[in-house]
């Protein structure tokens, strides 16, 4: 077979720097305030805006490192070219770009069930669960065919979906807590306890929805004047959406009581309408639902199929065309969106979530490990600044593994196992590659 017409394709100067910040917004909205909200607050009660606030201060120490690179090394392999870089093209590169990958794909699927369970509160809510994985699926084969379009399309798509959910959140937060008196201290009052492992727990679903960023690095070869761009992208992005989460959290935590917040938590936003706008409140509340999870899935399957494309690139995972015409990245699109089908179908939310961060966080800690010991210097990145990042990382990670040890035991079994076979299918497939090429 000819693969010379299996490129990847990149288009240099795609993206503008609002496009990206589209990007990165749409992503993060998605996976943030509608998905994570009730999930949070089961593990940390009433202080689970604080726990918001504390996921943008870890991401912000994250993106330190992916800031600092992207300055030095843009790419569209973005993560993958910076582990690279730290640990040169073997085993330990291949797996954690493979974690961050998996991480974003399991976002897709977060986020493509997030949607289902916030549309069918407009049919009946819990009597139609059984159509969750239906709509998830139908909302990630739609977001295949728009990822066939063009990027120019997708920053122009992803750039009005993000102008129209900022804007409509920010009115029904501020709304939402117009009508509570805008108390933030009575938003914060709790009687419920939580404690600081659940606290933390929550902390490190959080950053879920601060990791978007993450998707900008990964297109760092398509955004215009990448080497100042990206980095301002990326700070744009979590601050708009620190925003954000915190007015819609506390009007969420005024609205609502901690049992009714952890009752409705697959779509609590929707649920903590009622009180303030009654039944127009849930309506608009799904309907920017809607808006922010379809903009979010496409946004990231445009991301992390070109991430998968330039590991493809790079002949550090496994690829098979399966007789499909076109480019790799093509190709790669296809796989992520099965992979993310796969996931709807099979794993609720909360197990969803919790194996996206711990996957995520590990490639985190593993990436600022490798800019403190192999890259700082070169890159002038701030030690200190990367020791903490490390650090707490290592904290949150520690303590959603003790909160999910009590209570679901199977996503650390499957996390492990998941680990495993990334580890060992990398390090078998790159010995397999190295002794044929000799």
């Amino acid at each position: 077979m000819d693969h010379d017409n299996h490129t990847t394709d990149y288009k240099k100067n795609s993206l503008s720097l609002w496009g990206a910040t589209s990007m990165g917004t749409g992503v993060m909205i998605g996976a943030g305030i509608f998905a994570l909200t009730g999930q949070m607050a089961e593990l940390s009660g009433k202080w689970f805006p604080i726990a918001f606030l504390v996921a943008a201060i870890v991401a912000g120490f994250s993106a330190y490192s992916y800031v600092k690179l992207s300055n030095y090394y843009p790419s569209a392999g973005g993560i993958a070219m910076f582990l690279e870089k730290a640990y040169g093209k073997g085993t330990m590169t291949a797996s954690c770009a493979l974690l961050m990958y998996f991480s974003m794909v399991i976002n897709e699927s977060l986020v493509a069930r997030t949607f289902a369970t916030y549309t069918l509160q407009l049919f009946g809510g819990k009597e139609l669960d059984y159509l969750v994985p239906v709509l998830g699926v139908g909302l990630l084969i739609f977001a295949f065919f728009i990822n066939i379009l063009s990027n120019k399309f997708i920053q122009t798509f992803s750039f009005f979906m993000s102008f129209i959910k900022i804007a409509g959140l920010l009115a029904l937060a501020i709304g939402g807590l117009w009508a509570t008196g805008i108390n933030f201290d009575e938003a914060i009052k709790t009687t419920s306890h939580s404690d600081p492992f659940g606290f933390l727990g929550a902390v490190a679903l959080g950053v879920l929805g601060y990791k978007g960023f993450t998707t900008i690095t990964n297109s760092g070869g398509e955004i215009k004047d990448p080497h100042k761009n990206v980095g301002r992208a990326i700070l744009i992005s979590i601050l708009i959406c620190l925003v954000i989460y915190l007015l819609t959290s506390f009007a969420v935590s005024s609205n609502l009581t901690v049992p009714e917040i952890i009752e409705a938590k697959n779509y609590s936003l929707a649920q903590a309408a009622r009180p303030a706008f009654g039944q127009t409140g849930l309506w608009l509340t799904v309907i920017f639902a809607i808006v922010a999870t379809v903009s979010g899935v496409i946004a990231s399957a445009f991301a992390v199929s070109r991430m998968l494309a330039m590991l493809t690139d790079m002949k550090i995972v496994p690829h098979s065309h399966f007789g499909m015409p076109g480019s790799i990245q093509k190709h790669t699109l296809v796989y992520t969106i099965v992979i993310a089908i796969i996931l709807t179908i099979f794993f609720d939310l909360s197990r969803i979530a919790s194996l996206g961060a711990i996957f995520y966080i590990i490639m985190d800690i593993a990436v600022h490990w490798g800019v403190l010991t192999k890259l700082r210097n070169k890159i002038k990145a701030n030690a200190f600044i990367l020791i903490t990042a490390i650090i707490v990382d290592i904290i949150i990670l520690f303590a959603l593994f003790w909160v999910k040890l009590r209570q679901d035991v199977f996503i650390i079994w499957a996390s492990l196992i998941g680990l495993a076979l990334i580890f060992i299918g990398e390090y078998w497939f790159l010995s397999k590659t190295k002794n044929n090429e000799n």
